[in-house]
C-alpha cells in the first residue's frame, strides 16, 4: 500500500491511503533513511509505503523520495534538525507586529531555508485589525521592502478581510503555514476551512506572545482541493545543514549581485570591491536584511531574535 503521511505524535503516523482510507502506522523496529540526520525520519507530507499489521494498523516500510522540505534545527539536538514537513508547493509565513511582535530574523531564516529548498512564500502580515494608521503604515514599508526582494506580502486581518482570494492561492496546491505562536495561523485555517473547526488559543498576558495550540504538525484536506499544513508555532528557526559559503544564494537581492563583485568568491564582509556592500550602503539593499545575513553567517540566533527589526 502507498499513502501520505497527515500527521506524526513522534511514535504513530496517520497515514491517507491512496484509495482515500486513513490508517494508523507506525515505523517497525529502526527504521533509517541514508545519510538522514534529522529527529524524526518520517515526516508530515512524505508519501510512504506500507505493510498491513495482525492489529489493523499499518507498519511504515519505505520512504519515497522527497522532492523538498523545511528543516530547522532541533531544539534538544543542536547537532540535528527536525524536518517540519515534505513535499510542499508554497509555504505561508505569518508575521505580526503586535500580540506577539515577529522578530523579521525569524522571518529572514524561514526565508532562507525555503529558498535552499525552492519553495515560494507569501508573507502573510497578519492581525491588521489591531493596528492604528502608524503601525499599518510600518506594516506598509515592511511589505515594501520585502516585495522589491519579489516575495509576495499581503497585509490581512480574518476578522474584517474577504478570504476567498487566498482560497483561490491555495487551490490544487500543498501550502505551509508557518509563524510564530499566536500569530494567528490557525485561526487562519479556520476561516479559510471551516469544517476543520481547529482549537485556538490566546495570547499570554504576562509575556505578550502567543501560547502553543498545535503540538505536532498536521495537513488537513481542502474543500476546493489542496493541502494545508498547520505546523506548531514557533520561538526561533535555527538553521541546519547549510554552509556559510552559500548562504548568500538564499537571499535574493545578495544573489543577483555577486557577479558584480570584485573576487568571485565574495563573501559580502570587508572585502574590497564588494557590489553588496556598496548596495548596502547606497540603500539599494535593505540594511536589515543584510545585518540577519551577518547574525545567520555567524549563527547568531539570539541576535536575529531579540530585535524587531522594525
Amino acid at each position: 500500500m502507498k499513502g501520505l503521511v497527515t500527521k506524526s505524535t513522534g511514535s504513530w503516523y496517520s497515514v491517507r491511503l491512496d484509495d482515500g482510507a486513513d490508517l494508523e502506522c507506525r515505523i517497525k523496529g529502526k527504521f533509517r533513511i541514508k545519510g538522514n540526520t534529522s529527529t524524526n525520519p518520517i515526516a508530515v507530507g512524505d508519501r510512504v509505503l506500507i505493510d498491513s499489521d495482525t492489529d489493523g494498523t499499518g507498519i511504515i516500510t519505505e520512504l519515497e523520495p522527497r522532492r523538498n522540505y523545511i528543516i530547522r534545527k532541533s531544539v534538544n539536538l543542536s547537532r540535528q534538525g527536525h524536518i517540519i514537513a515534505s513535499n510542499i508547493d508554497q509555504a505561508v509565513v505569518f508575521i505580526t507586529l503586535k500580540q506577539p511582535d515577529t522578530p523579521l530574523g525569524f522571518v529572514d531564516r524561514f526565508l532562507v531555508t525555503a529558498e535552499a529548498y525552492h519553495i515560494p512564500c507569501l508573507l502573510l502580515f497578519n492581525k491588521s485589525d489591531l493596528l492604528d494608521a502608524d503601525e499599518k503604515m510600518i506594516a506598509g514599508e515592511l511589505m515594501n521592502e520585502y516585495e522589491q526582494i519579489g516575495y509576495h506580502c499581503m497585509l490581512f486581518s480574518t476578522q474584517n478581510d474577504d478570504i476567498q482570494p487566498l482560497r483561490e492561492l491555495f487551490h490544487n496546491k500543498v501550502t505551509l503555514i508557518s509563524g510564530q505562536s499566536g500569530a494567528g495561523k490557525t485561526s487562519f485555517i479556520n476561516a479559510l476551512e471551516p469544517g476543520l473547526q481547529l482549537r485556538t488559543g490566546s495570547i499570554s498576558d504576562y509575556h505578550g506572545k502567543g501560547m502553543h495550540t498545535t503540538t505536532f504538525a498536521e495537513m488537513f484536506p481542502l474543500e476546493n482541493g489542496g493541502w494545508i499544513i498547520d505546523t506548531p508555532g514557533i520561538k526561533g528557526f535555527g538553521l541546519i545543514d547549510m554552509e556559510k559559503g552559500e548562504l548568500a544564494d538564499y537571499f535574493p537581492e545578495i544573489r543577483a549581485l555577486k557577479a558584480q563583485c570584485k573576487f568571485s568568491n565574495c563573501q559580502h564582509l570587508n572585502e574590497p570591491g564588494c557590489a553588496v556592500k556598496k548596495a548596502v550602503d547606497e540603500g539599494s539593499i535593505w540594511e536589515n536584511r543584510y545585518m540577519n545575513y551577518l547574525s545567520i553567517r555567524n549563527d547568531d540566533e539570539d541576535e536575529t531574535y531579540r530585535g524587531k527589526g522594525y
